[in-house]
């Protein structure tokens, strides 16, 4: 071989070698094609309703980060199950009672609730309205502080299957935003209004990241029975996973709030353990 051929060939060498070191580093540093700005893998942005949903990470912008402050982005969490019908009781509770409160919160009754649950220092479960949590934000915040479970009851407390599914998913949606803006939690639980679900309902709830949960003991207080009635429903039907539906809203609930008062402590007297699910199930 020529000297001038050895030469020549070692150039092209270099030039190649240059123009792959080239591509590699534009590769390396531009954004990543599948989640760059603006972008999600299934076309559309997440859902912003719970601390389920995560925006996606984009790659330029941990990769040049340095190694010493580098941390992987913490996968999202899987969306529950979409359920065919809501949950009536909680298993595993041993003794445990769960007791729950639609419609609220309602600055006239709700505080009295929270101060018997606080007395004996128990917890509950709150199914709040949209348009009753945005004029009571601080009710909201009793009720996080004090360790209860806020769950979502629609906005406006409509009769879901009569709704679209833009319907359904505008009454959970905001429902959930308000919670989530005002406690920093979004609900992990919630309730038709009336018990009347649907496929939609279970499918959307389910997108943004709620289970569904009904009733086992209707204590039937809406109708104002009376104070006697609503305990003997309560303790007539006590037992192991019971969940109990009581209301802190949407009319008179003086009975309700006399009611609590009076079974509460006796619940506890014959060995019943009032509780709340700490996650929701996933069987």
């Amino acid at each position: 071989m020529k000297k001038d051929e050895m030469k020549f060939g070692r150039r092209a060498m270099l030039r190649l070698t240059a123009c792959l070191g080239v591509a590699t580093a534009v590769r390396f540093l531009g954004p990543d094609p599948v989640q760059a700005p603006g972008r999600y893998p299934s076309g559309s942005p997440p859902t912003a309703a719970g601390p389920r949903a995560t925006a996606p990470v984009r790659a330029s912008a941990y990769r040049l980060r340095p190694m010493t402050a580098y941390a992987p982005p913490s996968s999202a969490l899987a969306r529950p199950p979409v359920r065919r019908r809501p949950f009536l009781r909680m298993a595993g509770t041993g003794r445990g009672m769960v007791l729950t409160f639609d419609d609220g919160p309602d600055p006239r009754y709700t505080p009295a609730i929270l101060r018997t649950l606080r007395r004996y220092d128990v917890r509950a479960m709150f199914f709040v309205c949209g348009e009753m949590a945005v004029e009571n934000r601080d009710l909201l915040r009793e009720m996080a502080d004090d360790g209860h479970v806020v769950g979502n009851h629609s906005w406006s407390h409509p009769l879901i299957p009569r709704l679209s599914p833009g319907g359904i998913r505008s009454e959970l949606g905001r429902t959930s935003e308000i919670v989530e803006r005002t406690v920093g939690d979004a609900p992990d639980w919630y309730r038709a209004p009336y018990g009347a679900w649907n496929r939609r309902s279970f499918e959307i709830g389910a997108e943004l990241g709620m289970e569904p949960l009904g009733w086992t003991v209707d204590t039937l207080d809406w109708r104002e029975p009376g104070t006697r009635a609503i305990v003997r429903r309560v303790r007539e039907g006590a037992g192991p996973g019971v969940v109990v539906l009581s209301h802190d809203a949407g009319g008179n609930r003086q009975q309700s709030v006399a009611a609590l008062r009076t079974y509460l402590p006796q619940l506890l007297d014959e060995g019943y353990r009032i509780t709340v699910p700490g996650t929701a199930p996933r069987a």
